[in-house]
Order: structure tokens, then sequence, then C-alpha cells
């Protein structure tokens, strides 16, 4: 009989926390910002401006995903601009866009 290899699992309190900031990410106006903040930084206008939503729903969805650490902001003036903080979200966008494709819009 062969012998069991142990397999390298992920403990089940950081695939919680896995859930958590995937359930954040799970929703078209944010996916749609982060594809934005992967290509440079912008501020709740553009971003709002971009998604077609009131820039108040844009900057609940900017806090929620600066929650889990996906983003950062950085002021300037009176002007706030968010970028990617969380470097691994590039390989998450990059799987979403190869499975469900990429237009370009302008």
């Amino acid at each position: 009989m062969a012998a069991k290899t142990k397999t390298k699992l992920t403990s089940l309190e950081a695939l919680a926390q896995a859930a958590e900031c995937l359930k954040t990410l799970a929703h078209p106006h944010r996916l749609r910002m982060v594809q934005l903040m992967l290509q440079g930084q912008h501020t709740v206008g553009e971003l709002a401006e971009a998604c077609e939503i009131p820039s108040h729903m844009a900057s609940e969805h900017l806090r929620l995903m600066q929650r889990c650490g996906f983003l950062k902001a950085d002021k300037e003036g009176r002007f706030v601009y968010y970028s990617v903080a969380e470097p691994h979200l590039a390989s998450i966008m990059s799987c979403i866009e190869s499975r469900f494709g990429v237009e370009t819009v302008r």
C-alpha cells in the first residue's frame, strides 16, 4: 500500500479571511474600479464616472475595498487619489479577464 503524502493546505482561518475579501470584490463596479486603478491612481469622481454611479456610491465601494487592504488613498491638495495596494489584485483581474473577456471602453 502506498504511503499517503501530506497535502499542504491553507488554514481555515486564512480561507475565511480570503472569502470575506473575495466577497468584497464580487461586485461589477468594484471590479471595474480595480481594473482602472491597476492602470494608475484615480479620484472618486473619475471612478464614479467610469462606473456610471454617483460619487457617494463610489466612495462606499472604495471604503469597503480599502478596509480589506486592497487599496490605498493619497491626498494631494483637496483631491484623494486611490490606487491598488494589494499586488495580487493584478493576478485576480487577469484570471477574470481571461475567463470573461476584455473590451475596449472609451
